[in-house]
């Protein structure tokens, strides 16, 4: 996909020739789902993971012959433009989508940056628009009536499974920090908010500016507090830098809560990662019990089929857009419809009888979702493992963390 804009591409599945269901499923109408995607910028590593595991959920409609509407199965077929990662032009490209292609309804593009960019129009249009990545509540603040996060949190939520797993191990004290932008400040508030729910004190609550490399000061005004638990929220790189700097400053807390700790990227860092708490969606250590769509095993199958060239492996951003998929077909299925207001009134009707590979479904009137929990790891030296909650816990949580000088 190039920036240039507009681009359209269509994805009609590896089996698109599959005549399950007969001629009359192989003429019928597609469903058009279109979407945007960012090919450049900030937002274009996230957005293109995201992009592949709504492929890989059309593949697999595709293959078993498309989506039951009346009687008759119809395929799936996504429509691409580019965003560039720009939210000015995200609402035209929306435009564009509707009016042009006539998509009969909408994913969001990545992030609350660009979706809050793109409800408008795709409201205007009464369209409805699943959400597989957003997670500023400001969104669902706006009386918007066609919006579903199908597997995407509120970012207030995002921060309360770690707390939980905390209060659970005995933590009293907790010192939050968090870079001065949306997402760590939404999941940082919220955090907050359930901590003091849950009777833990609060020591300290400090923001630090974007481009921040030297995080010593904040590091040892979080120690002088007294906290058993630091949970400094901020984007990757920042992370794998202050766990660079507290081993470096020999800091040492019961625990710390770094979300992007089980990643990759992060893991990469040695035994600098050791024991450090996160969390994700997608690893292999995590395993819902899947009543719509693939579950784990099946979708990573699925991605190395289709993508056996991709320069990274899936990760829950891939699993939020793949969810967001299989949630969107029961939601189809149970409306027999593609019309707003009937999708919205069956994605109401689906709360907690729908778990996909990132777990279960519950939206309220908002289009807000409240479960598909991220699950909390820990990074033990065999790797990390899910501690948190019981029912997909595959070891128990080392707590407090063994001294760095013990960290091997």
């Amino acid at each position: 996909m190039t920036s240039n804009l507009p681009r359209r591409t269509l994805l009609a599945g590896a089996a698109g020739t599959l005549a399950i269901g007969g001629a009359r499923a192989q003429d019928a109408k597609p469903i058009r789902i279109g979407m945007t995607v960012s090919s450049t910028g900030a937002f274009a590593l996230a957005a293109q993971s995201g992009l592949r595991g709504a492929e890989i959920w059309v593949d697999d409609v595709n293959s078993r012959g498309g989506i039951a509407i009346g009687g008759t199965k119809r395929k799936v077929e996504l429509v691409k433009l580019d965003d560039r990662s720009d939210k000015t032009i995200v609402p035209k490209v929306y435009e564009t989508l509707i009016k042009e292609e006539k998509v009969d309804l909408c994913f969001g593009p990545f992030g609350s940056t660009l979706t809050a960019a793109a409800v408008n129009a795709t409201e205007a249009a009464d369209k409805f628009m699943v959400i597989w990545s957003a997670s500023a509540d400001s969104i669902y603040q706006q009386g918007y009536k066609y919006v579903v996060s199908a597997t995407q949190q509120a970012g207030t939520l995002l921060g309360r499974p770690g707390v939980k797993a905390f209060a659970q191990l005995g933590a009293k004290k907790i010192a939050f920090a968090y870079l001065d932008e949306p997402f760590p400040a939404a999941l940082t508030n919220g955090a907050i908010e359930e901590a003091k729910k849950l009777g833990l004190e609060v020591t300290i609550n400090e923001k630090f500016a974007k481009g921040t490399k030297d995080f010593n000061i904040l590091i040892q005004k979080a120690k002088a507090t007294g906290a058993d638990v630091f949970m400094p929220t901020a984007y990757e790189g920042d992370q794998m830098t202050i766990a660079r700097q507290l081993r470096e400053m020999n800091v040492e807390f019961k625990a710390v809560y770094l979300v992007y700790a089980s990643q990759p990227q992060f893991l990469a860092i040695g035994k600098d990662a050791l024991y450090h708490f996160s969390q994700t969606l997608l690893h292999e250590r995590i395993n819902w019990k899947v009543t719509g769509g693939l579950d784990r095993a099946q979708m990573m199958e699925r991605y190395a089929k289709l993508f056996p060239n991709a320069q990274y492996a899936a990760d829950f951003q891939t699993a939020l857009a793949y969810g967001a998929g299989a949630a969107l077909e029961q939601i189809i299925v149970e409306a027999q419809s593609l019309e707003a207001a009937k999708l919205k009134a069956a994605a109401l009707k689906l709360n907690n009888k729908i778990v996909t590979v990132t777990g279960p479904y519950e939206i309220d009137e908002t289009g807000k979702q409240f479960k598909s929990e991220f699950a909390v790891m820990q990074n033990m030296p065999s790797g990390p493992e899910a501690v948190f909650p019981p029912e997909i816990a595959t070891a128990k949580a080392v707590y407090p963390a063994p001294p760095y000088k013990d960290r091997k």
